[in-house]
């Protein structure tokens, strides 16, 4: 077993992960009613046995074939001469077999039909493929919002699991093609742990009622602190008036989002500046287009730490800009000049591509000196 573990450790070969959830246990009540035919099965393979033994003196090993065939009605015939007194019994062998046969048959039928087998079975595959997501987002309850959040993250190719309570999320995710999705009440602990929720990078909350986006925000919170995870979820929320807003910030949600707010705050911008209408979906919403912006956090342990913003020559290794520092105690500093200070846990906003964006982020993980700065 440890020379095994030493070759999958040496190849790299990693076990197929699996969900926190099993469900084959919910899979044997819905068996209870197979347990009759079965225990009938058995009880008249053990009479038959017994019958032709003791009956037309078979072997023990003989008898069982001959009540095997006989039960099962194959029509191999008799393997050794039988009397007319076993001939009756072996006719009432084979009525039983065929009722056993016909109530088990009846009984598969009936199940298959109310569909619960069924489903448990393809919820368990579906939570295999969550189990296989990192760093996904959990979306929750299906609306129009639902719709365009989850365009975007597939465009962005940002995994993600759809949880909506209603029976008729399996024919919006054929509809939408939601690649992993579950019916269940999004704020039960069994449902984040079929969500894989442990692995996840945050979740988001879109519902029209404040009492389930409440309800989903305080389990999740309640959630990381039962099951001391490293890091805290990314909780996103909306929220129709700012009281909702302030009210959702203070349970924990880190970024709530008002589509009133944003509507008004659209609306006035393209009175005051028409010409700048499409900017933003031109720039930074469409998934084809170059440009990109993002907040990079400078680590503590980071080569970057109290050096110039010149220094770091992050416009000529990179070909990016930093347009904003927020320093570590919420304070924003825009378009800063190559003078300022990088200090430690700041978030630098970078602009430009997205390859160049990931290459700020390595750079400024680095513990020791890049070597590209190693001569300047």
């Amino acid at each position: 077993m440890n020379l095994l573990l030493r070759i999958r450790k040496f190849l790299h070969w990693e076990s197929s992960p699996k969900p926190d959830v099993k469900l084959l246990p919910e899979v044997y009540p819905h068996l209870k009613a197979f347990r009759l035919p079965l225990i009938l099965t058995v009880l008249t393979m053990l009479v038959g046995t017994i019958g032709y033994v003791i009956i037309d003196n078979f072997t023990l090993l003989d008898a069982i074939y001959q009540t095997g065939i006989t039960f099962t009605t194959v029509g191999f015939g008799e393997i050794a001469p039988i009397s007319e007194a076993g001939r009756i019994f072996t006719i009432t062998l084979i009525i039983a077999g065929f009722a056993v046969f016909s109530s088990a048959v009846g009984i598969l039928v009936a199940e298959l039909n109310r569909g619960n087998i069924v489903a448990i079975i393809k919820e368990r595959r579906m939570l295999y493929k969550i189990a296989r997501l990192k760093k996904h987002f959990v979306v929750c309850y299906h609306n129009d919002y639902t719709l365009e959040v989850t365009k975007q993250l597939k465009k962005n190719h940002i995994p993600f699991v759809v949880i909506d309570p209603r029976p008729e999320i399996h024919e919006w995710a054929l509809e939408h093609k939601y690649p992993t999705y579950l019916k269940a009440e999004p704020h039960a602990e069994l449902t984040m742990l079929k969500a894989h929720l442990a692995s996840a990078k945050g979740l988001i909350t879109l519902s029209s009622s404040m009492a389930d986006n409440i309800a989903l925000i305080a389990s999740v919170r309640l959630f990381e602190k039962e099951h001391f995870l490293p890091r805290p979820y990314y909780v996103i929320s909306a929220a129709e008036s700012m009281s909702d807003v302030e009210k959702l910030k203070k349970l924990g949600a880190d970024t709530v989002v008002s589509p009133t707010k944003l509507t008004a705050q659209r609306v006035s911008a393209m009175a005051a500046r028409p010409d700048m209408e499409n900017l933003l979906e031109e720039f930074l919403y469409q998934s084809d287009n170059p440009l990109d912006m993002e907040e990079v956090e400078v680590p503590k342990y980071s080569w970057a730490v109290m050096k110039k913003l010149k220094e770091t020559h992050l416009r000529e290794i990179t070909n990016t800009s930093v347009i904003g520092i927020t320093k570590k105690d919420g304070k924003f500093l825009a378009m800063p000049k190559g003078d300022v200070l990088v200090t430690s846990e700041c978030k630098l906003l970078v602009i430009g591509t997205q390859s160049g964006i990931n290459h700020t982020k390595e750079l400024l993980r680095k513990r020791n000196k890049p070597k590209e700065l190693r001569f300047v």
